[in-house]
C-alpha cells in the first residue's frame, strides 16, 4: 500500500512538473497564439517545435471553435479600442510568423474552413525567396509567400498582415539607427505593396520587446500593437504603455491537453 502510494506522487509530482493543470484560470484576456510553420518537420529540422502538422491545426480550430472562441485580426481590436464595435465574448488571435508558404497551402485552407481570421508577420525581403536566416544545415531553407498569395490571402478578408521587420533581425543586437530603418522601412513597404496600414508588427526572436529604446522606437514608427514571444495571455484592455502583447507558443509536440493549459492558464509547461 505505502508502495502504491509512494508510485501515485511519483506520477503527480511528474504530472505537475510538466504540465501547469494547478494553475489558476487565466479570465479577462485574449489569448494570441502563436505558430510558424504548418506540416511536417523536414528530416534534420532542429526546429520539430515549430512544425504543427495540418491534423494538429485542425484539432486546435475544432477546439476553438467548440469553446466558443471567436478568432479576431488586428483590425478588430483596433476598432473595438475606438470604441466602433465591441470585441466578441471569447476573442482569439491567431498569429503567424514569417511568412512560409506552407501558411497559404495548409493553414488558409482550414482558416477558411473553419471561418477563422489569421495574423501573419512578413519579413519583407524574403517574399518570394526562402528563409535564409536560418542555417540550411541545421533547419532546412523553406520557400516564403508569393505576393500573389498574401493578395489573395488579404483579399479573403480572412487574413490580416503585420511586418516582422526587413531582414528578420535580432533588433536587440543592432545600433538603435538600424533598428528604426528596419521598422520603418517595413511598415512603408508593406503598406505600399499591400494598400494598407500595418497596425501589427512581431519582434524577430522576440528580442527588444524588453529593451526600453528598442520598443519605443517600435511603438515611434506607428505600430498600435507589437507582439512579443513571452509565453502568457495578456489582459484586456492592453495597456500598451506596459509591455508587448504576450503570446502562447503552440509547439509540435504538443498535444491537446497542452493546448488546453495554454488556452486556460496561459502556459502548459514549465
Amino acid at each position: 500500500m505505502i508502495g502504491e502510494l509512494a508510485a501515485l506522487g511519483a506520477v503527480a509530482a511528474g504530472a505537475s512538473a510538466r504540465w501547469n493543470w494547478w494553475r489558476p484560470v487565466v479570465t479577462g484576456g485574449m489569448p494570441t497564439l502563436m505558430y510558424h510553420k504548418i506540416g511536417d518537420y523536414p528530416p534534420g529540422s532542429e526546429l520539430k517545435k515549430l512544425w504543427v502538422t495540418a491534423a494538429d491545426f485542425r484539432k486546435q480550430l475544432q477546439y476553438l471553435k467548440d469553446h466558443g472562441y471567436t478568432a479576431i485580426d488586428f483590425r478588430d481590436w483596433r476598432d473595438a479600442e475606438k470604441g466602433i464595435k465591441p470585441l466578441p465574448e471569447k476573442p482569439v488571435l491567431i498569429t503567424f510568423d514569417d511568412g512560409y508558404m506552407n501558411n497559404y497551402e495548409l493553414a488558409f485552407p482550414l482558416l477558411k474552413e473553419f471561418g477563422m481570421k489569421g495574423c501573419i508577420f512578413l519579413v519583407y525581403e524574403t517574399m518570394e525567396k526562402h528563409n535564409g536566416w536560418h542555417n540550411p544545415k541545421t533547419e532546412p531553407w523553406l520557400k516564403m509567400l508569393t505576393w500573389d498569395q498574401i493578395r489573395e490571402m488579404q483579399d479573403s478578408g480572412l487574413i490580416e498582415f503585420g511586418s516582422h521587420m526587413m531582414r528578420h533581425r535580432n533588433l536587440a543586437e543592432l545600433p538603435l539607427d538600424e533598428v528604426t530603418w528596419e521598422l520603418t522601412e517595413s511598415k512603408k513597404r508593406l503598406e505600399d505593396k499591400l494598400g494598407r496600414e500595418m497596425v501589427g508588427f512581431a519582434y524577430p526572436y522576440g528580442s527588444g520587446a524588453y529593451k526600453p529604446e528598442v520598443r519605443r522606437a517600435a511603438l515611434e514608427a506607428g505600430y498600435r500593437f507589437d507582439f512579443s514571444v513571452k509565453q502568457g495571455i495578456s489582459r484586456l484592455p492592453w495597456k500598451r504603455e506596459d509591455e508587448a502583447v504576450k503570446r502562447l507558443l503552440i509547439r509540435g509536440d504538443d498535444n491537446m491537453l497542452d493546448f488546453h493549459l495554454n488556452m486556460t492558464r496561459g502556459k502548459a509547461r514549465f
